[in-house]
């Protein structure tokens, strides 16, 4: 161990500092430990905060509208867009339709594509018609979207829903300018869907 001693300026005695290096290493491991530690409770809290200003900041239901959650689906696939003229004559990606897989813990049970349509495995699918959104969490992710339902089919899982409410989103926006009509850019997205009923 090696000892200096230096002048307490307080009391003009002298005191021994230890500067033994094993105890330094502790003393900075110890203290990246702390830092790493409060880094980690920082991404928790931005993380939390994130998830709940997602389903806050598509507007509350009007009075006797859906409120029962029948279920919720994770979706992953893309959103396709189509190179067209846009109303100034220039060239630019548009929206053109969404195409997915509809996932219940890791397990297929239906898709989701154009209309915009949700179909289970059960043959029942449901067309909604937007109603509400709000910005997505970032500037690359889709906007969350709450659907009112505009049609039915067949007497499955999706046969009591009234609305579709689309939370977590992330990726799928796409823009800029292209170079041919038609040409097609499938851009990967993913999301929960959310069936209400009465």
């Amino acid at each position: 161990m090696i000892e200096q001693t230096f002048l307490d300026p307080s009391s003009g005695r002298r005191k021994m500092s230890d500067t033994n290096p094993d105890a330094i290493t502790r003393r900075n491991r110890l203290a990246l430990l702390v830092v790493q530690v409060i880094g980690l409770i920082v991404l928790v809290i931005c993380a939390v905060d994130a998830q709940r200003a997602q389903a806050q900041d598509l507007p509350e239901p009007a009075n006797g509208a859906a409120k029962q959650v029948l279920m919720t689906v994770r979706a992953a696939g893309v959103q396709i867009y189509t190179c067209a003229r846009d109303n100034k004559g220039q060239l630019a990606w548009q929206f053109r339709e969404p195409l997915a897989t509809l996932m219940i813990n890791g397990k297929t049970v239906g898709r989701h594509f154009a209309g915009p349509t949700w179909q289970l495995d059960d043959r029942s699918a449901v067309v909604g018609k937007v109603i509400a959104q709000a910005p997505g969490a970032g500037a690359q992710d889709i906007p969350l979207l709450r659907l009112e339902v505009v049609s039915h089919q067949g007497d499955g899982g999706l046969a009591q829903v009234v609305e579709v409410e689309r939370l977590h989103t992330l990726g799928g926006v796409f823009s800029g300018s292209c170079a041919q009509v038609g040409e097609l850019h499938l851009e990967p997205y993913s999301a929960d869907y959310r069936f209400l009923g009465q």
